[in-house]
């Protein structure tokens, strides 16, 4: 009976991943059909907008004059024959039923600028994925000139997988505040952000407080949990696409990180190619400890840096026991000049393009620091 038992258990845990490993497969399908049309529609390319379409689809738009506008994919795609404005596209959400799926995503245009969303219905034939049906609803702009200067920016956040201190039992992950405080200021401000996390996949989080009201806009904003949910493997990002990448905190940022040269690789093409930012805050200052420039030379030396410092650990503390290094002493040892404010109010530091932040407090005021500098880019 118990090897029955056992044998019944491992064909569930196989189902289980089989399961997993399928329905990512096909969110990453749809995901693929998706930028098609994006692609097509940026850069005047008819033929790839079609072949994102089944060819008996239909797209419901608006008009001033026409309350139900019908169009088929064909003629939709007749209108980008030629490229009549910059037009940019980030996919926000998709959601797979078996052979079913829905999509959202959010495009930007220039000249006049103007945002839509665009939400799609999709349908999985014998030769793959195809939108079926497209619909979108213009957004009100207030601040056009704002919206423009970061057009097709991309910040992406850099987040740990780690759901565990070290080798314990004791759970951690990444700081909910720090990623909602962030990616408060930069939406606002126009800016897109992608999300990669050490081993890609659902995000563990920590410090959830559903009675603030940042966090309770985000724990149920479908787009912002989807990009959690779905975090970037580091094999995954094109490092060319972003200005900025952006390390978060929480306990769990003191692993799997710092090591990873996947992650290296991409901060330090950012910074030293695409001459961008590279920001932390809090424990995620970790993060950048091993950076280096092509020099060889640690990308602390010299500078001026902020994260959370030794002083306000809990330093007798089972978790504080499981960390491989201390924020501040190892900054100090790569060269770098560590400083940090008063516990609990925020406090950053700007050194040239890296930008630090000492606590969850200092998130936005890092974030703004940032935009000021990404809005000259």
């Amino acid at each position: 009976m118990k090897t029955i038992i056992k044998i019944f258990t491992l064909l569930l845990i196989i189902t289980h991943f089989s399961t997993l490993a399928n329905n990512s497969k096909q969110q990453q399908a749809v995901q693929e059909v998706i930028q098609k049309y994006i692609n097509g529609t940026s850069n005047a390319d008819p033929t790839l907008i079609t072949s994102a379409f089944h060819p008996k689809a239909s797209l419901i738009l608006s008009h001033p004059n026409k309350p139900f506008w019908q169009v088929t994919a064909k003629e939709f795609a007749s209108w980008f024959k030629t490229k009549k404005a910059t037009r940019t596209g980030a996919i926000l959400s998709i959601t797979v039923d078996n052979d079913i799926a829905t999509a959202r995503a959010k495009i930007t245009t220039a000249s006049p600028v103007k945002q839509y969303i665009d939400q799609f219905l999709l349908k999985r034939f014998s030769d793959g994925w195809k939108i079926v049906s497209k619909t979108a609803n213009q957004l009100d702009i207030t601040q056009s000139e704002q919206v423009l200067a970061a057009m097709d920016k991309r910040v992406l956040f850099i987040v740990s997988s780690a759901d565990f201190h070290g080798d314990s039992a004791l759970a951690t992950g990444t700081s909910f505040s720090e990623l909602v405080e962030a990616y408060d200021v930069f939406i606002n401000a126009g800016y897109q952000v992608d999300v990669v996390s050490s081993k890609g996949g659902t995000l563990p989080l920590a410090y959830i407080n559903t009675s603030d009201k940042t966090h309770r806009q985000y724990i149920y904003n479908q787009d912002f949990m989807y990009k959690l949910a779905y975090t970037l493997a580091p094999e995954q990002v094109d490092p060319e696409k972003y200005l900025a990448v952006h390390y978060v905190g929480g306990g769990n940022a003191m692993y799997q990180v710092a090591e990873n040269k996947n992650i290296q690789a991409i901060s330090m093409h950012v910074y030293e190619q695409n001459k961008g930012i590279i920001s932390a805050v809090c424990h995620g200052t970790a993060g950048i400890v091993n950076l280096k420039l092509a020099s060889g030379e640690y990308l602390v030396a010299g500078r001026k840096i902020t994260g959370y410092p030794t002083a306000f650990e809990k330093t007798d503390a089972a978790y504080y026991q499981q960390f491989p290094f201390a924020i501040d002493s190892l900054i100090k040892q790569r060269g770098g000049i560590f400083n940090y404010g008063q516990r609990n109010q925020s406090f950053i530091q700007v050194d040239g393009r890296i930008i630090t932040g000492t606590n969850y407090q200092s998130s936005r005021e890092v974030a703004q620091a940032m935009i000021k500098q990404l809005n000259t880019m």
